[in-house]
């Protein structure tokens, strides 16, 4: 099986802490975020068409947030 590979980053700002992480395996992708120091929310995991297609969507996610400010932690 493809070993998991995952991106965490971190918002703070305002009022804000939170978290985002991504995580990608093969042709799925799954997405937690929430108050940085809980557990988060995870979101039902996308399974895409096949790897290239998850890589594409995980890197597209990714550049997403940290547009939005979010950095890596």
């Amino acid at each position: 099986a493809a070993g998991v590979e995952c991106t965490y980053l971190e918002f703070v700002g305002g009022n804000s802490a939170k978290f985002w992480r991504v995580a990608i395996s093969g042709t799925t992708t799954s997405v937690t975020n929430g108050k940085i120091g809980s557990n988060g929310q995870a979101q039902a995991p996308k399974t895409h068409v096949d790897a290239a297609a998850a890589r594409k969507e995980y890197d597209k996610m990714i550049a997403s947030k940290l547009k939005k400010g979010y950095c890596p932690a």
